[in-house]
């Protein structure tokens, strides 16, 4: 009953325009008195600029807010006092002041808050150590500005100060502000959150904007780092003047004329309130195309901005609101206090119990205060910064609870507890507030999270809604979001277009987000996406054109199932079995004139070395290993030079028997025939096999694994070090063919008589055109084709040898037998050839010529 009659007391009195006694509720002693500092009113168009002299200042605009906060401390000191869980037996006192949000009002409150306790006088001491100032901790004040001024100065007393606002990060600098303390984040956490924002919305080209301020200046500065280390590109970034001045109003607008021109979508602004709604204005005036705002939370939730003619033209407005407990007894824990107000006898209390001690010296607390109305203050009774103003004195409350070694019977100390005494327990120590478990770390913040709130246009002002969170990572609630754009799409705002994979960025200009996209070429790959150079892949790995990842190489060579090794394996099939059918034909006639004229046994060596010059090509194919490598050349080479040194003895006898006098031939002959000749093989594969040596030994050839020459493949091979050398190993091969050649070109055949010398130039020419056309071959091929085409020569070598020169042979064994007579072979040798074999001289006359 008794608060009705209030009620209805405190309503009559504000339709007659009564004079309240709220101002009066500021104050309340106690056993330990807090201080406050609260943006009660405002210094606008006060000159503070103008004054000559230190004279007292009248704050003329009041704050609504300000109010509602200093009465969220009041309701908190009445909770602790009322109830029993902290400082049990003991009583808080309070002390508020306005501060006019202005930094020279705000030191006279400081001062007083440091005067001796039961004095306004603040005494000079060389130790202050047993200095007990009237206040024991001062929560506020709401804004940076004034925080950095205040916090120096109350830390040089070492005076606990919880700010409910201040969010500046040069605050959280210990050696400057041992003292400072605050229950909203600092600004480092707040960009973390708006940079993070940005980049899951895919937003790389953005405008920022501060107030000209510490706290504009400060959080710009942060973000500007942050945003630029997360690849995100400030295009347009300026201050906006505080006050406004039409001389630097002139930059404003020519920043938000570029920012109108340009693809610049999204515009953080990082600012006071009064400093936002200051740029808004001009916005709406400059009729600037519709942005995104990411707004800080200093003017998100401000009257000032929400309320402007004309915002929600602006487009959309995005920001982030630090979390706290819901307050649902503060709307009646003012009307109580504001119908209490209106009591005349309640207000004549306090007159009696608490005698005004500085009125005198800061004159009225809130004059302001004293003709409010419930609807003035009815659209901030749920404000964020509320419940921050109210946790700051249950943080000190617990401090000072640790201090006095309280429990739940009492406090056991009862010595006073100095300031300095109770910052000791304010270090990184826990507490509670409406159920919610908060704590000061190391640098005087606490552990809030953040809600990330979306304007929803609603006359007169806009709606909050919640689209999501900020708990050290965000968590974006896309279905609840909605644009203020043409087609309700989400803006992009980006210089470029984003690069496909595959794809690094060429930057053109200043900023790292303008640039052009560039495909990485085949060897190289794009490793992450932010890549500005193509990465080389190792040399054992390979990529194609626009690659994100490399892929190792296989081993690359001559294999034995590709189609060239498999024509080639058929190809000495063929010259192997010709050269085993011959040798086994001519061992089988080894008697007849034929095969004694060819040579006889050593034809049947020739042969023998031929086959093997065939198999020799077994050692190509496959993967090169080092046995393989050193054995090519030496076991070509050899056999060949036993062939070719047989064919030589066979042209020298041709030589000798037709270009010789008689009695010279004779003699010769007989030293080219029988050990003499043999002896001549040996000492020419005894040459092959010095050169061979020196070869090896000198040049050795060595497997190699070449990682570039194929684009997806290793190609390993047999290196050669030295072709000089290479080359020198055939040199006993290419003598011995030349002096065949030389010997049988010019010889002159005998009508009758098989042409043997023609045979052995024809092998030597194919011979010749064989190597001949490997050099240019080998050297213009592709490196992992050069054992196919050594293989190919070599099989065509004896090929060619097999063809001119035995195969005639083999077919007259086989199907011209009646010519396989001394007189038909043996007499085209010399004319006295015949009595070497101990037959008739007589000429023969065959049936057909050869």
């Amino acid at each position: 009953l008794q608060g009705w009659r209030q009620m209805f007391l405190y309503l009559l009195l504000g339709a007659l325009g009564a004079t309240l006694c709220l101002s009066q509720q500021l104050r309340m002693q106690g056993d330990y008195v807090l201080g406050g500092l609260f943006p009660l009113g405002s210094a606008e168009g006060t000159g503070l600029g103008d004054r000559l002299q230190p004279n007292a200042t009248v704050c003329t605009r009041f704050s609504s807010l300000g109010l509602l906060w200093a009465l969220a401390v009041k309701m908190a000191v009445e909770e602790i006092n009322n109830g029993s869980a902290l400082l049990p037996g003991l009583h808080l006192g309070y002390d508020l002041f306005d501060t006019c949000s202005e930094p020279t009002v705000a030191m006279k409150p400081s001062l007083m808050f440091m005067a001796k306790a039961g004095s306004c006088n603040i005494a000079a001491y060389c130790n202050y150590t047993q200095y007990q100032p009237r206040v024991l901790a001062v929560i506020g004040p709401h804004s940076s500005e004034l925080a950095l001024v205040t916090g120096k100065f109350f830390s040089f007393f070492l005076v606990p100060q919880v700010s409910y606002g201040a969010s500046t990060d040069r605050l959280s600098n210990r050696e400057i502000f041992p003292s400072f303390f605050r229950t909203v984040p600092s600004d480092q956490v707040q960009v973390a959150a708006m940079v993070e924002l940005l980049q899951e919305l895919g937003w790389n080209w953005v405008a920022a904007v501060g107030s000209d301020d510490e706290y504009g200046r400060q959080g710009l500065s942060l973000f500007s780092g942050l945003a630029n280390a997360r690849g995100i590109c400030i295009a347009h970034e300026g201050l906006v003047p505080l006050p406004p001045g039409s001389l630097r109003l002139g930059a404003l607008r020519g920043l938000l004329r570029q920012v109108n021109q340009s693809s610049v979508q999204v515009v953080v602004l990082f600012s006071s309130a009064h400093a936002a709604r200051t740029l808004f204005s001009y916005s709406i005036r400059c009729k600037l195309s519709p942005k995104v705002w990411v707004a800080s939370e200093a003017w998100l939730t401000s009257d000032l901005v929400m309320t402007l003619p004309g915002m929600p033209g602006v487009g959309t407005v995005l920001g982030f609101l630090q979390q706290g407990a819901p307050m649902p007894e503060f709307p009646s824990y003012v009307r109580t206090r504001l119908a209490l107000a209106a009591d005349p006898a309640f207000c004549a209390s306090l007159d009696a119990e608490q005698p005004g001690l500085e009125e005198h010296v800061v004159g009225p607390r809130c004059p302001q205060c004293d003709h409010v109305t419930l609807e003035n203050l009815s659209a901030g009774l749920l404000h964020h910064q509320t419940f921050a103003a109210y946790a700051a004195v249950y943080g000190v409350a617990q401090a000072l609870h640790n201090t006095l070694r309280c429990n739940a019977s009492g406090c056991p100390r009862r010595e006073p507890v100095r300031p300095w005494q109770l910052l000791e327990n304010m270090y990184n120590v826990s507490f509670r507030a409406r159920g919610l478990a908060l704590q000061f770390d190391a640098s005087g913040n606490v552990n809030v999270d953040y809600d990330l709130k979306l304007w929803v246009w609603q006359d007169p002002t806009p709606k909050l809604r919640t689209v999501g969170t900020f708990k050290g990572r965000l968590e974006l609630w896309r279905s609840q979001m909605c644009w203020h754009t043409p087609g309700k799409q989400q803006p992009v705002s980006q210089c470029s277009r984003q690069c496909k994979e595959g794809q690094v960025r060429r930057v053109k200009g200043f900023h790292s987000c303008c640039y052009d996209c560039v495909d990485c070429k085949a060897g190289s790959y794009q490793r992450n996406p932010d890549d500005l150079l193509c990465t080389q892949c190792d040399q054992d790995q390979w990529s194609p054109d626009r690659s994100t990842r490399c892929f190792p190489r296989k081993p690359m060579f001559l294999a034995w199932g590709e189609p060239a090794v498999l024509l080639l394996l058929a190809l000495l099939a063929l010259a192997l079995g010709l050269a085993l059918a011959a040798l086994g034909l001519f061992l089988w006639h080894s008697d007849s004139p034929l095969v004694q004229a060819s040579g006889g046994p050593r034809a049947c060596f020739g042969l023998a070395c031929l086959g093997l010059v065939c198999l020799s090509v077994l050692l190509f194919p496959g993967q090169p290993g080092p046995a393989s490598c050193l054995a090519q050349q030496p076991l070509f080479h050899l056999p060949l030079t036993g062939c070719l040194s047989t064919l030589f003895l066979q042209a020298a006898e041709i030589f000798v028997g037709s270009e010789l006098p008689p009695s010279w031939a004779e003699k010769m002959r007989g030293r080219l025939r029988g050990p003499w000749a043999w002896l001549v093989v040996l000492l020419a594969m005894l040459a092959e096999a010095a050169l061979c040596a020196w070869y090896l030994v000198a040049f050795p050839p060595e497997v190699v694994t070449d990682w570039r020459v194929l684009p997806t493949e290793a190609l390993v091979h047999c290196h050669v070090h030295s072709w000089i050398s290479f080359g020198l190993v055939h040199a006993t091969n290419a003598m011995l063919a030349f002096l065949c050649f030389l010997g049988t070109f010019l010889v002159q055949s005998r009508p009758g008589h098989y042409n043997g010398a023609r045979g052995l130039t024809f092998a030597m020419l194919a011979y010749f055109i064989t190597w001949i056309s490997f050099v240019p071959l080998f050297a213009n091929v592709h490196v992992a084709y050069q054992p196919a085409v050594q293989m190919g020569a070599i099989l065509l070598c004896a090929l060619g040898i097999l063809a001119t020169f035995h195969l005639p042979k083999c077919y007259l064994l086989l199907q011209r037998p009646e010519l396989n007579t001394p007189e038909f072979f043996l007499e085209d040798n010399a004319r006295a050839q015949g009595s070497s074999w101990g037959t008739s001289t007589a000429e023969t006359t065959p049936s057909s010529r050869s």
